[in-house]
């Protein structure tokens, strides 16, 4: 009699619960992926009308665009180095850190940390243009002349070492809020279990807290090297990728040629292109850092 009432209670059709979340990934991901996929074997322009499939982009791509190998190695050095020195290397000190202080002074920290990613990318991009303004209203060029050093132009001369410095400083509060909930999830007597064992508080760190913080920044790695590769918006607000080239990234280069240029076909091809390099690195991390375990459901002793 119970089991006909429970079965009875079950949903008849359980995929009509899912048609709007499947109709959402549909429309707003596999829809913008396939149009994007047919115009890369188009010949579309300025004037945004097909005149023939080809394969002239992808040949293009391999064979006639020579800032292909420059924007790579600029995507290199911009994700490897935001990534493992900032949105992790960063954000697990800061979290480490606000975590050994005490607790309402911590929040504090990193609520003020938050404040960037909270406020609008054009006046964080604007920010960073006042701080590396050359100019004696820049504040960098104040604390130079104040200290009797020549000024620098960062935007000119550094252009990528300062959008890794925006970029990064802004990215690493992800990490913050993350590794924080799991330095505050470790039970407070494996610490201290350590401490009466002999444990010197770097032994607790080390033994203690590093295995708790392990798969969550696995997490991390594979989710800010993602957003790296794909995002811009500072970028090319403070920079614009120049000059020239020098700190414009994939991701930026693919708009630059498409809407600046305006080869939405070939663009289209460079964007094809970045989701299969996409793929290919979430896989490779996903079988390196074995992330099956990342994701399992965690097992909860009870002593």
């Amino acid at each position: 009699m119970s089991q006909t009432r429970l079965r009875a209670h079950r949903p008849a059709r359980p995929l009509l619960y899912l048609m709007p979340a499947i109709a959402l990934l549909a429309i707003f991901f596999l829809g913008p992926i396939l149009v994007n996929s047919v115009i890369a074997f188009t010949d579309m322009g300025v004037n945004l009308r097909v005149g023939q499939f080809t394969l002239l982009n992808f040949e293009r791509i391999v064979q006639r665009d020579g800032r292909i190998p420059m924007v790579l190695m600029t995507t290199l050095i911009y994700v490897g180095s935001t990534l493992f020195l900032f949105n992790v290397g960063l954000g697990a000190l800061l979290a480490m850190t606000t975590t050994a202080i005490p607790e309402k002074l911590g929040n504090f920290f990193r609520g003020l940390w938050l404040l960037p990613r909270m406020s609008p990318a054009v006046l964080y991009g604007m920010l960073w243009i006042w701080i590396a303004d050359p100019t004696p209203s820049g504040l960098l060029a104040q604390v130079t002349i104040a200290l009797g050093l020549p000024t620098v132009n960062l935007r000119n001369d550094y252009p990528l070492m300062l959008v890794v410095l925006a970029n990064g400083l802004v990215g690493a509060s992800f990490a913050m809020v993350i590794l924080t909930s799991s330095i505050r999830s470790i039970p407070a007597h494996l610490a201290n279990a350590a401490r009466v064992d002999g444990a010197s508080e770097w032994g607790v760190l080390r033994h203690v807290v590093a295995p708790a913080l392990s798969q969550p920044i696995r997490f991390i790695t594979i989710y800010q090297a993602l957003s790296l590769m794909t995002t811009y918006e500072y970028i090319l607000l403070i920079t614009g990728g120049g000059p020239v080239y020098d700190s414009t990234p994939y991701a930026l280069y693919i708009y630059r040629r498409a809407f600046e240029n305006g080869a939405y076909a070939y663009g289209a091809a460079l964007a094809l292109g970045l989701m299969v390099i996409g793929v290919v690195i979430t896989l490779l991390q996903w079988r390196l850092t074995d992330m099956r375990s990342t994701f399992a459901a965690p097992k909860i002793e009870v002593l």
